[in-house]
């Protein structure tokens, strides 16, 4: 048994003509940026959360949320 919507490893790359938009997720290439946000919780214990998310949209019109965790410099894929 796995929790829903449990986070998996992601393949992230930038595309230089979007600086600070990621470009391509798993191979496929992003139409369009959606909304970003930066959350930052448990600051006050030994493992805190930074994350930088990223909605967007695939060139196949799929939505997808991938974020960069600050602290381990890995991303992921929210998988719903």
């Amino acid at each position: 048994m796995r929790a829903l919507n449990s986070p998996r490893p992601a393949q992230v790359r930038f595309d230089p003509d979007r600086p600070g938009c990621p470009g391509q997720v798993d191979g496929e290439a992003v139409e369009s940026l959606r909304e970003s946000w930066l959350v930052e919780d448990r600051w006050w214990t030994a493992r805190p959360l930074r994350r930088r998310y990223w909605e967007l949209v695939g060139v196949r019109g799929r939505n997808v949320v991938v974020f960069h965790d600050l602290c381990s410099g890995r991303w992921f894929v929210q998988a719903g």
